[in-house]
Formats: C-alpha cells, sequence, structure tokens
C-alpha cells in the first residue's frame, strides 16, 4: 500500500509536471499569439494610418489646385476686365482730344473768316509792335502767318521769346 501510494505520488507529480508543461506551452502559445495578433493589427493600423495619410495629401493637392485656379480665374479676370476698361477710356481721350481739336478748328476757321483775307494780308505786312496789337485786339495770344515760301528760323524765334540776354 505504501508502494501503491508512492507509485500514485510519482504518477500525481508526473501528471502535475507533465500539466505544468502544457500549461507552459500553453502560455508560450498564447502570448505568441497575442503578440502576432498585436503586431498584425499594429501593421494594419500603420497600413490604414499610411492610406489615410497619402488620401488627406491627395485631397490637400486638390484643393490648393482648385484655390490655385480659382486664383487664376480672378486674376484674369480682373486683368480683362482692365485691359477693358484702359480700351474703353482711350476710346474716350481720342474722341475727347478729335472734339476738341474740331473745335479749335472751326473757332481757327470762325477768326480767319471774321478777320477776313485782306486784314490777314496787312496783319503781315505790318510791323511786329503792330501785329502783336491787332493780334491781342482778336483776342489771339501767339499767332503764326507764313506765306510758305520764306522757312521759318525756330531757333531765333525761341531766343526772341525768351529774351537775348537769358543764358543757354
Amino acid at each position: 500500500m505504501e508502494r501503491q501510494k508512492i507509485d500514485d505520488e510519482a504518477e500525481a507529480e508526473k501528471a502535475r509536471r507533465e500539466l505544468l508543461s502544457l500549461q507552459a506551452t500553453s502560455a508560450a502559445v498564447e502570448s505568441t499569439g497575442q503578440a502576432a495578433a498585436e503586431a498584425k493589427a499594429r501593421a494594419a493600423a500603420a497600413k490604414i494610418e499610411g492610406t489615410a495619410n497619402v488620401a488627406q495629401a491627395q485631397y490637400k493637392a486638390e484643393a490648393q489646385a482648385t484655390k490655385s485656379n480659382a486664383q487664376l480665374k480672378v486674376l484674369k479676370a480682373e486683368q480683362e476686365t482692365e485691359i477693358s476698361y484702359k480700351k474703353d477710356w482711350n476710346g474716350l481721350e481720342i474722341t475727347k482730344a478729335t472734339q476738341l481739336a474740331e473745335i479749335e478748328a472751326s473757332k481757327f476757321k470762325a477768326i480767319i473768316d471774321a478777320v477776313g483775307p485782306e486784314t490777314l494780308r496787312r496783319i503781315s505786312q505790318a510791323g511786329p509792335e503792330m501785329q502783336s496789337r491787332l493780334l491781342a485786339g482778336l483776342g489771339l495770344k501767339s499767332f503764326l502767318i507764313t506765306d510758305g515760301n520764306h522757312p521759318i528760323n525756330l531757333f531765333n524765334t525761341a531766343t526772341g521769346l525768351i529774351g537775348a540776354n537769358t543764358p543757354y
């Protein structure tokens, strides 16, 4: 009986050792499985995060491209508007200058018609002082009459207007 008891205890000890060995193996398999699962989960999370970062970068690039296109369209519209405005403004300036030239031409013609050819002949034959008084009487500040056969020396004319004593 004693032997039986010792054999049973040895058998129990052997079974306990085998149980502990199986428990250790099970714990090792469990921890290895858990580590593998965690590694797979981290890898999957990193992959998802990488994919999300790539998508986010693409969306940011698309948003920047859209923003740049919108700014370009606005700038182009502003420039086209400015060009149109300048064209219109220049057209108005040309019209104004043309009308002013027509007014001056008609004013000049009216003065010439009012003065008459005989008076103009007398002015051209009169001395400078008389010419000045006649022109002032007509309301003209400066006037040049020539017959077209004699060139006008503008250098001497300018000297006379500025004054002979003025240094250059």
